[in-house]
């Protein structure tokens, strides 16, 4: 239950981020609404995550797989451009979650 409350946390989130985009620097309103409402979301379901896990493990999760959808869709649907230092980046950062994983941090 604690990865499922997790993923709602992360797809609310990124739903939040793209809509920021889209939100104008929050001059246009249905953007800046959902901007708003995905982010209570998100916290709301992470805090629940946190309740059962711990709080180092859910927020590297929450982070970097949050950053790599949201890199991931710039790159794909918004035409921002990829280079080999980006991706390298995203890779450090996905690599770093998984050692935190893989130390025991249970």
């Amino acid at each position: 239950m604690p990865y499922l409350l997790l993923s709602g946390a992360i797809l609310t989130e990124v739903v939040g981020t793209t809509a920021m985009k889209y939100s104008n620097g929050f001059t246009r309103l249905w953007p800046s609404v959902v901007t708003v409402v995905a982010y209570l979301l998100s916290f709301a379901l992470l805090a629940q995550t946190l309740k059962s896990m711990a709080v180092g493990t859910a927020y590297a999760i929450w982070s970097a797989v949050g950053t790599a959808l949201i890199a991931a869709i710039g790159i794909v649907f918004l035409g921002e451009s990829t280079t080999w230092t980006k991706m390298l980046g995203l890779a450090l950062v996905i690599g770093g979650v998984v050692l935190l994983n893989l130390s025991g941090a249970h």
